[in-house]
C-alpha cells in the first residue's frame, strides 16, 4: 500500500464522514484579519429538525482565544441551512497565521412513547485558520519546511508564517521506509521530530502528502533533507 493511497484514503475518508448530519459547506474555514469575520453555510441533511451547536475549540498549543461564534446555538429543520459567523475578538494584529478548531453538532430530536425524546449527538470538527492582514496568501505553504537529519534523529522545520497541513505518514528516501509525525500540523516557528521506521543513513528527500488551505488532498510533494544538520 503506497503512501500516496493512504494518505488519499485518509482525506477520502475524512470528507465521507461529513456525509450525515449537519454538512458544512467546506472542510477549512480561513479568517482573514482585515475582515474580522468568517463564515460557513451547514445544512441539515436530516430529514427532521436538529439543534445546532457550534463551538470555536483551541489546540494545545495555543490556548489563546481569538475569536467567537454566533450562533452558538440554534434550530435548523431537516433540509434547512445555517449561516455560522466566526468574529475575530484579537486584541493585537496577528504575526503569523493561527490555527483553532470548530466543532458542529447537530442533536436532532425523536419521540418515544411517554413523551420523552432522545437525542443523538452528531459532530463534525474542522480546521479553521486566522490568517494576518499583509501576509501573502500561499497556496503551497508546505514548500516552505525544511528537512532535517542529524544521526538518526529526522526533524521538519516551519520557519514560515504558515500554518501547515499534511498527512502523519512521511516516506524515507530512496530506502522507501516510513517515517511518522506526530501530528497533522505544523505551526509557524515550530519543529517536530518525526518517529523513523528504519535507519537514516543516506537519506536524500522525503515524501509528503500535504494538504492545501481550502483542505483537498494534492499530489505528493518531495523535498530535500540536509543532512548532518547542525
Amino acid at each position: 500500500m503506497t503512501l500516496l493511497w493512504c494518505a488519499s484514503l485518509y482525506f477520502y475518508l475524512s470528507a465521507m464522514a461529513m456525509a450525515d448530519g449537519m454538512q458544512p459547506e467546506t472542510t477549512v474555514v480561513v479568517l482573514y484579519e482585515e475582515d474580522a469575520e468568517a463564515t460557513i453555510t451547514i445544512k441539515n441533511t436530516d430529514p427532521g429538525p436538529a439543534l445546532l451547536h457550534s463551538v470555536v475549540e483551541n489546540i494545545p498549543e495555543d490556548l489563546e482565544p481569538l475569536l467567537i461564534v454566533t450562533p452558538p446555538i440554534t434550530r435548523v429543520e431537516g433540509g434547512d441551512t445555517q449561516l455560522v459567523r466566526f468574529i475575530s475578538t484579537s486584541k493585537v494584529p496577528l504575526k503569523t497565521q493561527r490555527l483553532k478548531r470548530i466543532s458542529f453538532e447537530g442533536i436532532p430530536q425523536a419521540s418515544v412513547p411517554g413523551g420523552a425524546t432522545i437525542g443523538i449527538t452528531l459532530r463534525q470538527n474542522l480546521p479553521l485558520i486566522l490568517h494576518p492582514q499583509g501576509l501573502p496568501r500561499h497556496q503551497t505553504p508546505w514548500e516552505l519546511l525544511k528537512w532535517k537529519r542529524e544521526g538518526e534523529r529526522l526533524t521538519v522545520h516551519n520557519d514560515s508564517a504558515y500554518v501547515v497541513r499534511l498527512a502523519l505518514d512521511v516516506q524515507l528516501l530512496p530506502q522507501k521506509h516510513l517515517a511518522t509525525l506526530p501530528r497533522t500540523y505544523i505551526l509557524p516557528g515550530e519543529v517536530l521530530t518525526a518517529t523513523v521506521d528504519g535507519p537514516l543513513k543516506d537519506l536524500a528527500s522525503v515524501e509528503i502528502q500535504p494538504a492545501t488551505v481550502y483542505g483537498f488532498s494534492v499530489d505528493s510533494y518531495r523535498a530535500p533533507v540536509i543532512a548532518d544538520a547542525r
